[in-house]
């Protein structure tokens, strides 16, 4: 926690260096609309308004905090409180298998905590691969993970002076521990913006609506980020305010934002993936052929001990174009993006046979996976393919 507070206040840092560079004057304070052009940015030192002819609203979101659990109680954690626990808890219950969820069970169960991990669902991150799924529930369950599928938390008793906290499941089973994380999703932080006084159209979860270009149903204002929900990542966040400013002030540069959006969950395993799954190319009628390639082996992978992790590339099987890439293991956050770059060059196969790869490195995961779709289809696409026969069988020399 102590390097986390270092790396976040670097960060921090960085960014008003830039703001600073660009000449951007910074107001601290909570902002609510006057009206559509007019905003009201109140601080303990007094209020401001503030007058634009172009608005973004970036405000994030925050952990949704279900009204049956006692927040007020420091037992009871959501996603940021999490952040300030002074100890370890011997027992954490996790309510929630989403990204969230997943990687906080994984992070508290690496340092020894034991965990429980309750979800309504039947199993772990659905949007995901299948058998990338399966992989990671596998390898948590390693951890000391124990997962309670199907289960709602119907009730929750924290007695007050300290002690366990005890939740009822829908099953009529129930969990003990000293210290409970609800992870039950986010909502946008608009209720305190006064949007109405915009005419700025909410959805669900204080949700804004936009179009392409990031634009709400207010010709002027925009809006960027969590604020307007999936995929609610950081960096399509930033990608998604750029292309709103360039559209707002019509500068030369403002290419959309890819569809092919890579999505890293730092678990224990890391998982990435872009593009389509097994599943979702069935769905679409789509015929594809699989390639897998082993951590275990490739010789970066042995380096780094992963015996569980793969890339599994699916391809379209007509053409051999690659489709989709799913990462399990070690730095697959990283090794996802020579996939993204490839499926946003609308390459085939035979790309990753042309290119030549250092050694030893993960990145030789994709030459292999490549070479394993090609075989499945009985040989190299393009090219007959021809049994091998030994040099006794032949009379003649090996080639």
């Amino acid at each position: 926690m102590h390097h986390e507070k270092q790396v976040a206040a670097r960060e921090r840092q960085r960014i008003l260096q830039y703001l600073s560079g660009a000449g951007v004057v910074l107001y601290h304070g909570s902002a609510s609309f006057v009206d559509p052009h007019t905003l009201r940015v109140a601080s303990p030192s007094g209020e401001q308004i503030l007058r634009a002819g172009k608005i973004l609203i970036a405000t994030g979101s925050a952990p949704l905090r279900p009204a049956e659990f006692a927040f007020e109680d420091e037992r009871l954690c959501d996603s940021d409180e999490i952040l300030h626990l002074r100890r370890l808890p011997e027992r954490l219950v996790v309510v929630g298998g989403g990204v969230i969820g997943s990687e906080y069970a994984c992070t508290f169960a690496a340092l020894g905590v034991r965990v429980h991990l309750v979800d309504g669902r039947d199993r772990l991150l659905p949007f995901l691969d299948a058998e990338v799924a399966s992989t990671l529930a596998d390898s948590m369950g390693k951890l000391g993970i124990q997962f309670h599928w199907k289960e709602r938390v119907v009730a929750c008793e924290a007695p007050p002076g300290g002690g366990e906290v005890t939740l009822g499941l829908s099953s009529g089973d129930s969990l003990a521990a000293d210290t409970v994380l609800v992870a039950a999703g986010r909502v946008s932080r608009t209720a305190d913006l006064n949007l109405e006084a915009a005419g700025v159209t909410v959805g669900k979860r204080g949700l804004i609506p936009v179009d392409g270009n990031y634009r709400t149903n207010v010709e002027h204002i925009y809006a960027a980020g969590d604020v307007i929900g999936f995929p609610a990542l950081a960096a399509t966040g930033m990608e998604q305010a750029r292309v709103a400013m360039s559209h707002a002030f019509d500068l030369d540069f403002k290419p959309a934002i890819s569809s092919l959006l890579p999505n890293g969950i730092y678990t224990i395993p890391e998982v990435s993936m872009v593009g389509e799954t097994e599943e979702s190319a069935k769905e679409k009628g789509i015929a594809c052929v699989v390639g897998k390639a082993l951590y275990r082996e490739n010789a970066r992978g042995v380096i780094v001990g992963d015996r569980s992790g793969f890339l599994k590339l699916l391809f379209r099987r007509d053409d051999m174009r690659l489709l989709g890439v799913h990462a399990i293991g070690e730095q697959a956050s990283e090794l996802v993006h020579v996939g993204l770059v490839a499926m946003l060059g609308d390459a085939r196969w035979e790309l990753f046979n042309r290119i030549c790869f250092n050694y030893p490195t993960l990145g030789l995961l994709y030459q292999r996976a490549a070479y394993d779709a090609a075989l499945r289809l009985g040989g190299v696409p393009g090219h007959e393919s021809k049994p091998y026969r030994p040099p006794e069988a032949s009379g003649k020399p090996p080639q």
